[in-house]
């Protein structure tokens, strides 16, 4: 499957997921029942490969790794790339479900997946919200993970060091975290989805030059009755101006321990990106204690993936063979 052939099954799934069943696209997603998700998901590659999971961020979907994909899918890997919750084609099972974008929420909805798919270990990759989580299930399911390749190193979220002010220019490039925080921010994300998504994708990624038809297939996403919802209590869950459930209380307690991770780490940062701190992978060297390897990929922003498909791509295979 070239990398036209899977933009063509991303774009017909997501069209397809508001279609009724009888009259979906040949290349509508796949879905899976998976913890209290029905999550939709694209997949590519030999159904007995070896698996790899890859996991997109905010404010982005599964078209980030519609150039990876392809590359992985011809090495002879299995590719899964699921919605996150509250984007695109995932949806809660029931209207009662609490909209919850903790950390832990999301990385159990990996191990949910990957038990609903049978799949016993993986390599997995992320940036943004997906590094956070594949950071998440290689630190506390081990097991689960056969390798790591994670942009911006790691992003594991300890609450009570997230209340620390950070130097002005740092907490310049968060600013809509702090706007997110207030019922104006939900409103204006609520009703400017796409001129808030693209002021943003031109902030963090200088160098990418996407067109309207890229931003589109991604912009549909966004569409999810849950979207804003959940993008809202990740944010506000961050800074400890909103709850989780108790039920993740005992695992978010373990995550603000910082838990190293052992399994072959390749951690990424973007020379352009703003949210990577100084110094790059020495920052957070010591929080890997396996095999471990740091790229930096130069004139590349925050949307790792789809800016340096190639330089993802190799980073998984080559973290493999570790």
């Amino acid at each position: 499957m070239n990398r036209r052939t899977f933009s063509k099954l991303l774009v017909g799934g997501a069209a397809a997921a508001a279609l009724p069943a009888a009259t979906a696209s040949a290349h509508a997603l796949k879905h899976v029942e998976a913890g209290v998700l029905n999550v939709g998901y694209a997949e590519s590659g030999p159904s007995r490969g070896p698996v790899v999971i890859l996991l997109h961020g905010f404010p982005y979907d599964i078209h980030s790794y519609a150039g990876v994909a392809p590359l992985l899918a011809a090495r002879g890997y299995r590719v899964i790339v699921p919605y996150l919750r509250g984007h695109g084609a995932t949806r809660f099972l029931s209207s009662r479900t609490f909209r919850n974008a903790q950390q832990a929420a999301i990385a159990l909805d990996v191990v949910a997946l990957m038990d609903a798919l049978k799949i016993e270990k993986a390599v997995i990759g992320g940036f943004d919200w997906g590094s956070r989580t594949a950071d998440i299930v290689a630190a506390l399911w081990p097991g689960r993970c056969k390798a790591l390749v994670s942009v911006s190193g790691y992003l594991i979220t300890d609450r009570e060091a997230n209340r620390e002010p950070l130097p002005p220019a740092a907490e310049h490039a968060w600013w809509y975290q702090y706007y997110f925080a207030t019922e104006r921010g939900r409103l204006g994300l609520e009703r400017h989805r796409d001129e808030f998504v693209r002021l943003l994708w031109k902030d963090v990624s200088p160098t990418w030059d996407f067109d309207d038809a890229t931003f589109a297939r991604t912009a549909a996403a966004f569409t999810n009755p849950d979207w804003v919802p959940v993008v809202i209590h990740n944010y506000r869950w961050r800074l400890s101006l909103a709850k989780g459930e108790p039920r993740y209380d005992a695992i978010e307690r373990r995550l603000a321990t910082a838990p190293k991770i052992a399994v072959p780490t390749i951690t990424l940062d973007a020379e352009l990106d703003p949210f990577t701190p100084a110094g790059g992978g020495a920052s957070y060297r010591d929080h890997f204690t396996g095999a471990y390897e740091h790229r930096t990929l130069l004139g590349i922003g925050h949307n790792v993936p789809q800016e340096a498909p190639e330089a993802f791509a190799k980073a998984v295979v080559d973290v493999d063979r570790f």
